[in-house]
């Protein structure tokens, strides 16, 4: 996900894997992390869901499915990307895309 994006997201502590030190997790380390300080993990990693059993995990995950990471491509799906995350529960995914 872009860092800029969090300029669109004010009303949540955002924070990244490489703000974290997380960079070198895999992801079922990165959800261990994660949950034991956030209620939502942001990603674009669409395989993530396929990878991990979610449900097993105290973290909501929004999955955000957009042309390509790029600022551009998913400042639109903003006002989505808030709903996910406001009605996420821990361990839902919750898959935003376009359209």
């Amino acid at each position: 996900m872009p860092r800029l994006l969090r300029r669109d997201l004010p009303e949540f502590d955002v924070r990244t894997v490489q703000e974290e030190g997380w960079s070198s997790l895999q992801n079922g380390a990165l959800l261990r992390n994660a949950e034991a300080n956030f209620q939502v993990l942001v990603t674009a990693d669409k395989r993530l869901q396929h990878q991990q059993n979610i449900s097993s995990f105290r973290i909501a995950v929004v999955i955000v499915s957009a042309e390509s990471t790029r600022l551009i491509h998913m400042r639109p799906l903003v006002p989505k990307i808030k709903q996910a995350i406001a009605e996420a529960q821990p361990g839902s995914v919750i898959v935003v895309a376009a359209g």
